[in-house]
């Protein structure tokens, strides 16, 4: 199975890797994409923002004005966007995949949004001749830099093995857990542990500055024990101080916890601990956060929800 290379330039195409048109190129798109392109595939990009296809077709990728563009002729087609109407825009819209898309080709949407969504777009391709799969990922932007990123896939098994390629370029892990909209779902349980985990780490670093212990040696000796996990390793350097460059926006982080909580709600169980994240999320994005990584949870605890210009917006209390 083709590797990504990193730091190298890019390898020639190989004719026997399927053509991809990837749609998205955000803070997880853009890597994903320039792996697929170090390791030989086809491309085809088209983001909404157009200047962020340059980095790419300045190393071989083809550009296209339009979906639909991108999808002509491609075997595999990946997008990778912020939320539901995004995605069906891009599937949907004038001029969208559709449009383009040969019948027989497949669609794989890394991007995260509700099960039900996934079932209904599923359908609606399935009548134009198109697969789906809903195969979000998780890992973060270092993930997706090192082509590590766990895949979480929902939909047909042998959807699954046309796209293991391209799956197997972008993540290191590649789970499959039923029909679609089941990856969707494992992705909404992957976002109550984010939250949860972000704002315990948040809460815990407060809590150490109160107590006036040494910040960095405190991580270093919790990490290795029952503390430690993804975010106290890779996101309390932020925290500590008090910096929060994007790596994943908390604005998408609280649409992601408010699918979370819609399907539980739908199964009828309680999320008190998301509940409370969603609430200091709300806090923040009232003050003007919402553009920084989630880690970012971190100001509430410092008075941070006052925002940028100083103003609070209420409510809750740090």
């Amino acid at each position: 199975m083709p590797q990504p290379t990193h730091g190298h330039p890019p390898l020639a195409t190989s004719p026997s890797l399927p053509s991809v048109a990837w749609i998205g190129l955000g803070a997880l798109g853009s890597p994903m994409a320039s792996n697929l392109l170090a390791a030989g595939f086809p491309l085809t990009v088209h983001n909404r923002r157009r200047g962020r296809e340059e980095p790419l077709t300045a190393r071989g990728a083809r550009r296209a004005a339009s979906p639909a563009e991108a999808a002509a002729g491609a075997e595999l087609i990946a997008v990778c966007v912020s939320d539901d109407a995004a995605v069906e825009a891009v599937l949907f819209g004038g001029p969208g995949v559709v449009a383009g898309a040969r019948r027989g080709s497949l669609v794989i949407d890394c991007s995260t949004i509700a099960p039900a969504t996934s079932r209904r777009l599923a359908q609606r391709l399935e009548e134009q001749g198109i697969g789906y799969l809903d195969a979000p990922v998780t890992g973060g932007t270092e993930g997706a830099r090192a082509g590590t990123l766990s895949v979480l896939v929902g939909g047909s098994p042998g959807d699954l093995e046309r796209a293991r390629p391209l799956l197997g370029c972008v993540g290191s892990r590649l789970s499959h857990f039923g029909p679609v909209g089941a990856g969707q779902a494992a992705k909404a349980v992957n976002q109550v542990l984010v939250a949860g985990s972000y704002a315990a780490v948040a809460e815990a670093l407060a809590l150490a500055r109160r107590l006036e212990l040494p910040l960095e040696p405190l991580v270093e000796a919790l990490k290795g024990g029952a503390a430690g996990s993804w975010a106290l390793e890779h996101r309390s350097g932020a925290m500590i101080a008090g910096s929060f460059p994007l790596g994943f926006r908390l604005a998408l982080h609280r649409k992601d916890l408010a699918i979370a909580l819609a399907e539980a709600a739908a199964a009828g169980l309680e999320l008190p601990v998301s509940e409370r994240v969603a609430a200091l999320e709300d806090c923040l994005l009232a003050a003007g956060w919402g553009d920084e990584d989630v880690a970012a949870l971190a100001r509430w605890f410092e008075g941070g929800a006052r925002g940028p210009d100083g103003e609070g917006p209420g409510g809750l209390r740090g």
